[in-house]
């Protein structure tokens, strides 16, 4: 039988691994904005001070009143396409052996809490164009 310090060095070691990784990726890129705050030159003209938006030059003031509405469309996307990216892996579980009836009912579970979110969205009337 193995001491119990021998096994808890062995565990560490493992997180000494991921620790180095981590400082080694922290490293690299503070090394990349090191580098590219050296070699850049700088040359500060008024063109490049203007501010600008997609390239236009901005004319008018800087305040722009944007419906709600459309954030609220882009974040119902958003969590509706999230939500099928965790279908497709159902899918593939479900056909497995020993996992259907299991698997069917959880997803109806998670189907189910999005449909009640989706109705109460319907219902404050956040999915109204108008």
């Amino acid at each position: 039988m193995r001491e119990p310090t021998v096994v808890a060095a062995g565990y560490f070691d493992t997180y000494s691994v991921v620790g180095l990784l981590a400082v080694v990726g922290v490293l690299f890129v503070a090394v990349a904005f090191g580098a590219g705050r050296l070699l850049r030159p700088v040359v500060p003209t008024p063109e490049k001070l203007l501010t600008y938006e997609c390239g236009v030059d901005p004319v008018g003031e800087g305040w722009a009143h944007t419906q709600v509405r459309y954030y609220v469309y882009a974040f119902l996307y958003v969590i509706f396409a999230v939500d099928s990216i965790f279908l497709f892996p159902w899918a593939t579980v479900f056909a497995a052996p020993g996992y259907g009836a299991t698997t069917l009912v959880e997803m109806f579970v998670f189907l189910g809490f999005l449909a009640v979110g989706l109705l109460y969205a319907y219902k404050k009337g956040v999915l109204a164009w108008t």
